[in-house]
Order: structure tokens, then C-alpha cells, then sequence
């Protein structure tokens, strides 16, 4: 089977742990990452930056898939940004989901999201466009997360959680049940 075409949106440590989670994959070829002008030609885990933001038009005659590669912690403002930008020029955003993670079949993933390596979603859970769900996340049941949320590593989201549109929820967190959540959470807090 033929491969896809796919480029990366931003050449950082987000990248690279995309990049190992869509080898895993086996289903898209990445033709390269955006990233700065002065970082033109700079090797990422064997991808080379193959261009800046100025050349997204250009990339899209040859390359119709795209993924936001950049990270999210103080802010999503860049990852939005560049989600609209693209989605404007007509760039399609594929669910990327790691081999290794387990998704339920009664659940819904939006555009743009990525689902790393071990993480588990339950059944009914609802997740907007342009989120990470890093790895080792636990996603129970009944939960909705909004558009471009991250959602960090070894955290629990327990059932019938509402966590908001732009939510940031750090590391090791946990949530307590029916609860709606929203802004920064900081790594390691109990929300009630």
C-alpha cells in the first residue's frame, strides 16, 4: 500500500516524538518539517527542514496532509495560529494515532489531534481538533476535551470530565469525576 504524504509543522522536541509515533504508524511518508528560515537544511531525527512559513503555499501544490509538530506549554497561540493558517490555505489534518495507544471504537478524535504512545481512551470520549494527548495519558469515560488542548504526560482525565476549548493539563495530573476544567493546570495537581 502506498503511503501518504505528510509534512511537519515545526522542527522542536515535539517534532521528534511525532516523528517516532508516525514511523511506528507506517502510514505516512514525511516529505520534511516547516520550521525558521535559518534553520533551512538542519537534519531531525533523518528529516531535513525544508522550508519557513513563507513557503507553505508552495508546499501545499505538492503535499496536501500536515500536522502541527510544535509544542504546547505556556501557550497554544502558535499552534493555533499556524492550525488556521494552514487550514486556510487547504491543508487536510489527519488523527495521528500511535500503534501503541489504545482508542476505543465508541470514541470520536477530531482533526489534527495526536495520540502518542500508550495512552488509553475509553469509551464515549469526545476530542476536539489540533490537541496532544501525550504519552501515557488516561482518558476515561464520558470525557469531552475541547479544541487545541494539550493534555500531558501520565495524566488522568477521570469520567465525565469537561475539560475546555485551549486547556493546558500538566503532567501527572489527575482529575476527580464530573468536574469542568479550563486554563493552565500545572504538572503534578489534583483537580476537584
Amino acid at each position: 500500500m502506498e503511503k501518504e504524504q505528510i509534512v511537519l509543522i515545526g522542527g522542536g522536541g515535539h517534532c521528534r516524538s511525532v516523528i517516532d509515533v508516525l514511523e511506528q504508524q507506517n502510514k505516512y511518508e514525511i516529505i520534511g518539517i516547516v520550521d525558521k528560515k535559518e534553520l533551512l537544511g538542519v537534519d531531525v531525527l533523518g528529516y531535513k527542514i525544508i522550508a519557513c512559513d513563507d513557503n507553505l503555499e508552495t508546499i501545499f501544490e505538492t503535499c496536501k496532509n500536515a500536522i502541527i509538530t510544535v509544542g504546547q506549554i505556556k501557550t497554544n497561540e502558535i499552534r493555533v495560529e499556524l492550525f488556521n493558517r494552514l487550514k486556510k490555505i487547504g491543508f487536510h489534518f489527519p488523527v495521528i494515532i500511535s500503534p501503541l495507544a489504545y482508542v476505543s471504537k465508541h470514541s470520536s478524535i477530531s482533526e489534527g489531534t495526536i495520540i502518542m504512545h500508550q495512552v488509553l481512551i475509553n469509551s464515549n470520549v469526545t476530542i476536539g481538533k489540533n490537541c496532544i494527548i501525550n504519552s501515557k495519558a488516561l482518558i476515561e469515560h464520558d470525557v469531552t476535551v475541547g479544541d487545541n488542548c494539550h493534555i500531558s504526560t501520565a495524566s488522568v482525565l477521570n469520567g465525565n470530565v469537561i475539560v475546555e476549548n485551549d486547556t493546558f493539563y500538566g503532567s501527572n495530573t489527575t482529575s476527580k469525576e464530573g468536574i469542568s476544567i479550563e486554563g493552565f493546570i500545572k504538572a503534578g495537581s489534583l483537580v476537584k
